[in-house]
Order: C-alpha cells, then sequence, then structure tokens
C-alpha cells in the first residue's frame, strides 16, 4: 500500500520535470500567474461595462503576453548577459533620442516614432538596467568594492535622470529601484545603504523646487489633503477611497459596483481596477489577490535562492522585487497611500506595453529557473 500511495507523487514529479526540460517553464510560476491574469479579466469585464469586444481584445493581449512569456523562457539565460550591455547602451540612445527629438503626448515627451511603431523606450529600460547591472557585477568581487559601487550607481543613475525629466517620474523611480535591487542582493554594505537613503533625504528639497514640475507637486499636496481639491488633482483618490470602503468585508458580488458602473471611478480598467475589484470582492477578495502576488514573488524569490549562475541569481531577485514594487505603488496610490503616478497593476490593468515589460521579467524568472533543472539540479 506504501509503494501505492507513493507512486502518483513520483509521477506527478517526473511529469512536472518532464514539462521543465521540454517546454522550460516553470508551472507553479505559470499557474499563480494565469490566475491573477483570469481575475484581471474578471474585474475588467465589469469595470468596461460587460463589454464583450473589452473581453476579447484583453484576452488577446494576454494571450500574446503569455506566448512571450514562454518564447522568453526559450531563451537560455547566458543569451540575456551576452547582450545586456548593448541593450543597455542602445536604450541610453533611445533615451537620448526622445530628448532631441521625441514626441509629445499629455504634456510629457516619452515617445520616439519610427513611423512603424511608437514607443517608450523608458520601457525597454526596465527590462535592461536588471540585465545590466547584474551583468556588471557578476563579472566583479562580492561583496562589490567601491569603485564598482560608484560605475553601478552612475549606470543606474543616467537613465533614471533622462526618464525623470520626460517628465515621468513613476517610471524613472521604478527603474532606480530595479538597478538598485541588483546592488542589495549583490551584498552592498549597509553602510551604502545608509549613506543612499541619507544622500536621497538630503536631495528631497532640490527635487521640490528644481526638479519636480507643477502637476507632480500639486499630487504630492493633494495626497496630504485630498479634499482640498475633491473635483480636482483629489478626486482620483477621493472616489477610489469611497469604492473601496463600500465594498466592505465581502464586497457588493460581482458586476454590482456602483462607482465604476455609474462612472464615479475613472480610469477603472487600467490604474484604478483595484478599486474596482475592492468594491465588488470586498476585503476577503483582496486577501486572496495579494496571497497570489506574495505567492509570485516568493517564486521569484525561491528561483533567485537556486539559481546556478551569480547573474541569474541577481536578475531574478531584482525582477522579483521589482514586480512588488509596481503592487505596492499601485496599491498605495489606490489607497491614498501614494501620490497617483500612473503605475498599473501587474497583471490586472489593461495595457500594453507594461504588459510586455512584465511578461519578459516572467519570462526570464522561467529561463533562470529551467536552466538549473535542464543543468540536473532540480528541486
Amino acid at each position: 500500500m506504501a509503494v501505492d500511495r507513493l507512486q502518483p507523487i513520483r509521477l506527478g514529479d517526473r511529469l512536472g520535470a518532464t514539462l521543465r526540460s521540454v517546454f522550460k517553464l516553470d508551472p507553479v510560476l505559470l499557474f499563480f500567474v494565469a490566475l491573477i491574469a483570469m481575475i484581471g479579466v474578471v474585474a475588467g469585464y465589469s469595470a468596461a461595462e460587460q463589454s464583450d469586444a473589452w473581453v476579447e481584445r484583453s484576452i488577446v493581449r494576454l494571450g500574446l503576453g503569455f506566448g512571450l512569456m514562454l518564447l522568453i523562457a526559450q531563451i537560455p539565460q547566458r543569451w540575456f548577459f551576452a547582450v545586456a550591455p548593448w541593450l543597455y547602451a542602445a536604450v541610453v540612445l533611445m533615451l537620448v533620442a526622445v530628448w532631441l527629438v521625441g514626441d509629445m503626448g499629455g504634456g510629457a515627451k516619452r515617445w520616439l516614432d519610427l513611423g512603424v511603431i511608437r514607443f517608450q523606450p523608458a520601457e525597454l529600460m526596465k527590462v535592461a538596467m536588471p540585465m545590466m547591472i547584474a551583468w556588471f557585477l557578476a563579472r566583479r568581487p562580492l561583496p562589490p568594492r567601491p569603485l564598482d559601487v560608484v560605475v553601478a550607481m552612475l549606470a543606474v543613475g543616467i537613465p533614471t535622470v533622462l526618464i525623470a525629466g520626460q517628465p515621468d517620474l513613476g517610471s524613472s523611480l521604478l527603474i532606480m529601484a530595479s538597478g538598485l535591487f541588483v546592488l542589495f542582493f549583490a551584498g552592498l554594505s549597509w553602510w551604502y545603504i545608509g549613506g543612499f537613503l541619507a544622500l536621497a533625504t538630503a536631495a528631497m528639497p532640490v527635487m521640490w523646487f528644481f526638479v519636480m514640475h507643477a502637476y507632480q507637486k500639486e499630487r504630492v499636496l493633494t495626497l496630504l489633503d485630498p479634499a482640498s481639491d475633491p473635483l480636482g488633482a483629489g478626486y482620483h483618490t477621493i472616489q477610489s477611497m469611497i469604492a473601496i470602503g463600500s465594498g466592505g468585508v465581502w464586497g457588493k458580488g460581482w458586476l454590482q459596483g456602483t462607482q465604476s458602473h455609474l462612472d464615479f471611478l475613472p480610469e477603472g480598467t487600467t490604474d484604478f481596477i483595484l478599486a474596482v475589484y475592492a468594491e465588488e470582492f470586498g476585503l476577503m477578495g483582496l486577501l486572496v489577490l495579494f496571497l497570489l502576488y506574495l505567492a509570485v514573488i516568493w517564486r521569484g524569490l525561491w528561483i533567485a535562492e537556486h539559481a546556478e549562475s551569480v547573474e541569474g541569481r541577481l536578475l531574478a531577485a531584482s525582477i522579483s522585487m521589482t514586480f512588488m514594487v509596481y503592487v505596492l505603488v499601485n496599491a498605495g496610490m489606490v489607497l491614498g497611500l501614494l501620490p497617483v503616478v500612473g503605475a498599473p497593476l501587474p497583471l490586472m490593468s489593461y495595457g500594453g506595453t507594461a504588459l510586455v515589460t512584465i511578461m519578459v521579467g516572467l519570462g526570464m524568472l522561467m529561463s533562470i529557473r529551467t536552466q538549473r533543472s535542464f543543468l540536473g539540479h532540480d528541486r
């Protein structure tokens, strides 16, 4: 009987190993990512006024995103680092080109128009930055020496400044975080971390008076007192908090939300989809969703811990923590804890460029995971 009970377990282990070696994917990560995407479609269908056309477009985008993720997962991780410095340099040149000949939109110069395609180079940097810093540090003694820290900080700082000046403060902070996470996991001394935090604190007045634009200052002031401009800058935050609070513990029920269906809540399918979901599924629904996000982050860090190379470990850890920052920034924005910066909720918000960036990162995680399995070090 003991042998009979063990047989299904062994069969499952063999099946999982076969899937990882043949298709080069991580079934655990894929499962959690697919669940979050399904929840996003369900919530978005309600926010889009039960539009079948919206669902079809969303499913097509997700299908392309999952296809891209699985395609990236098939690429050996050594290829990522072979192209990392060239990709980083190319994107920096694109960011300079944005300053010189970029397209304006919504009061910001963030796009490059190549005729065939119009895109934001900042989205490419979200992938290129952790690859570049991981490539650089993995070829040097760890923990990083002072000179290596300075060079890495310059590599982080140059695109961060270029993107912040577009202006796109939200993307610049996310890109800076992705590079700093690599430094942190490389064993950066706490003295450096403390010094960086002190420098960042000292730079805040300079940022406020000489760098931040008027609308960015308005968002910060509105965060402190949304009621000061309830029909203007504070409108998004106030309506989002009303939607979340009215959901209570169990929510009003799917398709029963009033804030989004009566058009009080703006950007219901994109930046504020979490508020739509919270109103209809309540606190319990939020806990389930955040547990799924936590599972994705846990799996990413597990992959980092068991990576077979230093570069893989640093890249996987940075991707996982940057994914966490995406979730925290959007949730903080929707809950009124952070300024409204236009950060999408991963796998939930309707969109194209952000979805591509996230799926590429998840595909890299799968590549790092299956590379280890392929080499015979699976657990």
